[in-house]
């Protein structure tokens, strides 16, 4: 058996490094965006029996080139690089970090809101390239504006409370969360996606990648929202059309964008993105905090060794729990 964990990406913190060391086990980390050849001969040459997932997509082919992986821990939560399905088939449980960098990416979906708003990247442009724009300026207040969540778990909740400190009006939209999610923020109901969009002046997307999500935010609901909005995506890149939001933009429909995340990663150099100077752009390093790393890192490692060890784990945090479950369910009726 082999005593090692595979980290598909460069790093990992070392509060996280340090627990992998104090249970005896080795870290092996893959080339940042590996892909899926490479990732399966890392499983190979170190038998590695967990993943912590960072970057890179761990498909079937990568899981049936290691039958000794007993577990994958997302560094996060979004796992839309993991096919989770052929995970339960094949009886591997895949954890997330519930809520551990849900503070760090609220912060930063902010300050991509404020940076679009006001403007800040084209007038500090403007400054250093010698012009003095004030005359004329005119600029937009946040306080009085309505922000509607699309998704209302860890992180949608974090960026409302600071939004509300901010004067915003909250609205969302979420057909899976209880209704306390809403009542504790005050944040209205929707009945619809559709119908949030039509109340939103600044939309921030805080929902998985999936089948029913992909490209949700296509020209037909950009068209919903009103003239002037703004986007603010620090989820996944694929629930967006980005060629629709780009024609939004230039058409006047909508003022701004502030985007984290692309449909493809990384983008390519001519991506359209880069010449509409109202969108302001990061590369997907929301959740890239000291502190949200710690955390995050110190989760993953630790749902692992919770399945190694036969531990219990929070159900919540095995992501593909039901999936499992039917998996489980269906092997048994075929022995009998």
């Amino acid at each position: 058996m082999s005593k090692t964990i595979l980290v598909t990406g460069p790093d990992l913190d070392p509060a996280a490094a340090q627990l992998v060391a104090d249970q005896g086990y080795q870290t092996v980390h893959t080339p940042p965006y590996a892909d899926s050849a490479v990732i399966s001969d890392y499983l190979q040459q170190t038998g590695a029996e967990g993943i912590v997932s960072r970057m890179g997509r761990l498909d079937a082919a990568v899981m049936d080139a290691a039958p000794q992986l007993r577990v994958i821990s997302k560094h996060g939560v979004g796992v839309d690089n993991i096919d989770i399905q052929a995970a339960a088939e094949r009886g591997i449980p895949v954890l997330v970090a519930t809520g551990a960098n849900a503070v760090s990416v609220a912060e930063h979906a902010i300050a991509l809101l404020l940076a679009a708003v006001k403007r800040v990247l084209p007038l500090d442009a403007g400054l250093r390239a010698g012009r003095w724009e004030k005359p004329g300026f005119a600029g937009r207040e946040i306080a009085g504006a309505t922000m509607g969540l699309m998704g209302m778990g860890a992180i949608a909740q974090a960026t409302g409370r600071i939004a509300q400190g901010l004067g915003l009006t909250l609205v969302g939209f979420d057909p899976y969360a209880p209704d306390a999610a809403f009542d504790e923020l005050g944040v209205m109901r929707c009945a619809s996606f559709e119908d949030m969009l039509a109340e939103t002046d600044i939309l921030s997307l805080h929902c998985p990648l999936t089948d029913q999500t992909r490209k949700i935010l296509n020209a037909d609901a950009l068209a919903r929202m009103p003239a002037g909005g703004y986007v603010i995506n620090t989820a996944r890149g694929g629930l967006i059309d980005e060629a629709a939001l780009v024609a939004a933009i230039q058409s006047g429909h909508l003022a701004g964008a502030g985007l984290d995340t692309f449909a493809v990663e990384p983008p390519s150099p001519d991506h359209p993105f880069f010449a509409v100077p109202e969108i302001v752009l990061t590369p997907h390093i929301g959740g890239v905090t000291r502190q949200a790393g710690a955390r995050v890192g110190v989760d993953a490692v630790r749902g692992i060794f919770q399945i190694l060890d036969g531990q219990p784990v929070a159900p919540e945090r095995i992501i593909n729990r039901k999936l499992l479950a039917a998996a489980q369910a269906e092997l048994a009726s075929v022995e009998k």
